[in-house]
């Protein structure tokens, strides 16, 4: 295929997944440092789904599967939420057959279909010498077959659930806490008003970062996480004991929305998955809700006490990035432009122990990162553990040490 953008070294950036808070901002940073560097640089639209829409015709419209950015667009993007590039949780490898683009329906015709060979015929077309995704492990666990593939591929990690294996740090946390813990203290009115349990339940998975730093903070009294399976009478029992001891007679609860209770499994919406093979969750604070009223009056003398029940969801996830989802993403996407500059690929940036550094991209693939429990978790008061701070890292449990890298 012709190289439609001779001349200049190409980059090519996209943002995958869920959106959040600092996506614009390092699309930014990206932009900024490599036009000053003398590159052109591509944003492709809707993540993975503008690479494999793309029609390689030079008049066609692609209007909606890419973007050449400017300083003018970015700048005007750069201080907001979400991403200006949109997003999806398409999986190229995995393309179902309903979903497979006009253009290619006579290739690929069985019920799931790799186009991977499109994506790669798609960034020859472009001329991208060097692709950046940002985005969770699975948006970056595709980034690492393209870079099997010979694809030159620099990621940014990004997830509110900061769950990326190899770093500290995932673009969208700080906000998503930011937000949980200010949501969580106006919820506290109502709640402490009629002297009800207050439910809440928030992002997470897999990892129970997003539940353990407010409660950590002093946003709830107890939390729940994926990690741990638990015992619903003795999560009664705790609140119970925290709304008697509360002078304004209620109390809180953190529940990632992974949580499971002991001899379950994961709640979901329904049994439709996306193209990584997750069903969308959701319903397990409604449960919880439902189980502490049923269950208070056997530790309150008989007496039922009744539910606030909030899910936060989306209302963490929009909005401006607060100050470290300002700062992060902007050393992130000079990190990246530093390796492209040296002429390193196959890395993922991260943050490490307070430094940024960046690792082998394969990370993302080897394992997961999940809070330690015996380390951080007090499985029998269901909260943080509050001890020994001394050198811990700005976030304390979501901190993984990287040696050898």
């Amino acid at each position: 295929m012709a190289n439609i953008n001779s001349g200049k070294k190409v980059l090519g950036i996209l943002t995958g997944g869920g959106d959040v808070p600092g996506l614009n901002p390092a699309i930014r940073a990206v932009t900024i440092r490599a036009l000053r560097e003398g590159y052109k640089v591509i944003g492709i639209r809707r993540g993975w789904g503008g690479m494999i829409d793309i029609i390689r015709d030079k008049d066609a419209d692609n209007s909606n599967n890419y973007i050449d950015l400017t300083k003018d667009i970015v700048n005007r993007a750069g201080r907001t939420g979400g991403t200006f590039l949109h997003t999806s949780r398409t999986n190229p490898s995995k393309v179902s057959k309903e979903n497979v683009p006009e253009h290619l329906m006579d290739k690929f015709s069985d019920d799931v279909n790799d186009l991977t060979s499109e994506v790669l015929k798609n960034l020859d077309y472009l001329g991208i010498d060097t692709l950046i995704p940002i985005g969770g492990d699975d948006t970056l666990s595709y980034g690492v077959r393209l870079h099997e593939e010979g694809v030159k591929v620099v990621a940014i990690p990004k997830t509110m659930d900061n769950d990326v294996p190899g770093t500290d740090y995932c673009i969208g946390f700080s906000t998503c806490v930011t937000r949980t813990i200010q949501l969580a203290n106006n919820l506290r009115t109502p709640a402490g008003s009629h002297e009800r349990f207050l439910v809440m339940e928030v992002f997470g998975r897999y990892a129970g970062f997003t539940a353990m730093l407010p409660t950590l903070a002093g946003a709830a009294h107890r939390c729940v996480i994926p990690e741990y399976k638990f015992n619903m009478e003795h999560l009664t029992e705790l609140l119970v004991e925290d709304r008697n001891a509360n002078p304004s007679k209620y109390s809180m609860v953190l529940i990632s929305e992974g949580a499971m209770f002991e001899g379950g499994e994961m709640v979901f919406e329904d049994n439709r998955a996306d193209a990584f093979g997750h069903k969308k969750l959701g319903g397990i604070g409604d449960l919880v809700s439902e189980e502490l009223q049923r269950i208070s009056p056997k530790f309150n003398k008989g007496r039922e006490i009744r539910t606030v029940n909030q899910k936060l969801g989306y209302m963490v996830r929009g909005g401006d990035p607060d100050s470290i989802d300002s700062i992060a993403p902007m050393a992130f996407g000079n990190l990246a432009l530093d390796l492209i500059l040296e002429g390193v690929s196959g890395r993922l940036v991260v943050l490490s122990n307070g430094r940024y550094s960046n690792i082998p991209i394969e990370i993302v693939t080897s394992r997961k990162k999940l809070v330690d429990v015996e380390k951080h978790y007090n499985t029998d008061r269901l909260r943080p553990f509050y001890h020994r701070f001394e050198n811990q890292p700005l976030f304390i449990m979501a901190s993984e040490m990287m040696k050898n890298q």
